[in-house]
């Protein structure tokens, strides 16, 4: 186990491991990128290479130290994220970081705090985390975890050293999935396309069951024939019944709808299809529709996961939704 066992982000490990080698580290660095991809991986593990008892510069894996910090309960390392219940990191919480970090090191190594997400704390807490940015106690470390910078206040941003991440290569998910978890080559494919190339999107696709989901999903949208406003009414009732399943039909329905307008640009030649098993629906669509309409489907099915996510009557977005598809005689080809 070490560095070289994660899976993608070459150019920003050996960028950590240069600064290791030099014993030129930041005191804070502000790890940002999509979710899933492996960035609390990357945090998790620099902070084993600092603490690790049997390798310099890297980690084993193995040793207590290494296992302690995997487990959460490193006596030097502290991961922050919401108390239970909680959906902000308070000022308390940073407080005790700071207290934390100013401890003498019981390993004798960096005093570490690791923060997911970052874009959590309240403001409050932002500000007083940056008495420790600016005047970082000795031999400390802080590492703050974002999806997107959006959230952290100007100051806070601008104290940390930024690693940018992106979505992993699809070939590195499925060949992880393969040799990992024994996965076959069309279920990795597959299971890769789907998680738009993040790791923790495999782990959450599998553990909430989103592969029958989207079976009942794929279903719905193609019971959305032109004109069939009762299954349009009826299939939004169905939906709306859980806040969590028509947030996972309306993300899902944008891979859909992208995948469609992949198709219809690239005139099926792209290899970029998320849904990969179903090709010929997808297909089918694509030679029905105009790229116009597409690209508005796209956006309303956007616009109405962040309706329902400020709480808009769900039923109300989701129908409103759905009558814009069925009324295909607005956004066909053969209607032009």
């Amino acid at each position: 186990m070490g560095f070289a066992d994660i899976v993608g982000h070459h150019k920003q490990i050996e960028t950590l491991r240069q600064s290791l080698k030099q014993g030129r580290l930041h005191h804070a660095y502000l790890f940002v990128g999509p979710e899933g991809v492996g960035k609390k991986t990357l945090a998790v593990a620099l902070a084993q290479a600092l603490h690790c008892e049997r390798v310099k510069e890297d980690f084993c894996g193995q040793c207590g130290n290494c296992i302690a910090i995997q487990k959460s309960n490193h006596p030097d390392v502290r991961f922050v994220e919401p108390l239970a219940g909680k959906k902000e990191i308070s000022i308390q919480q940073v407080r005790d970081i700071e207290k934390e970090l100013a401890f003498h090191s019981f390993s004798g190594g960096k005093k570490i705090a690791v923060i997911d997400s970052a874009t959590l704390m309240n403001w409050s807490a932002q500000n007083a985390l940056l008495k420790t940015l600016e005047e970082p106690p000795h031999n400390s470390l802080l590492i703050l975890i974002a999806a997107q910078c959006g959230g952290l206040l100007p100051t806070v941003r601008s104290r940390c050293l930024r690693v940018s991440f992106a979505s992993l290569l699809k070939q590195a998910v499925a060949g992880f999935l393969m040799s990992q978890k024994g996965k076959t080559e069309a279920e990795a494919q597959f299971l890769a396309a789907l998680s738009h190339g993040s790791l923790g999107a495999v782990q959450n696709i599998e553990a909430e069951g989103l592969l029958d989901k989207r079976a009942a999903w794929i279903a719905t949208l193609l019971s959305l024939t032109p004109r069939n406003y009762r299954a349009a009414l009826e299939a939004a009732e169905v939906l709306a019944r859980s806040r969590e399943d028509a947030l996972g039909f309306l993300q899902w329905t944008g891979s859909w709808y992208r995948d469609v307008l992949v198709h219809a640009v690239s005139q099926g030649g792209s290899n970029e299809v998320v849904n990969i098993d179903i090709v010929p629906q997808i297909q089918q669509l694509s030679t029905q529709a105009t790229v116009d309409s597409l690209l508005t489907l796209l956006a309303k099915t956007t616009a109405a996961s962040g309706r329902i996510q400020r709480n808009v009557n769900r039923r109300m977005v989701i129908e409103e939704l759905f009558l814009r598809v069925v009324e295909r005689r607005s956004w066909t080809k053969e209607s032009i």
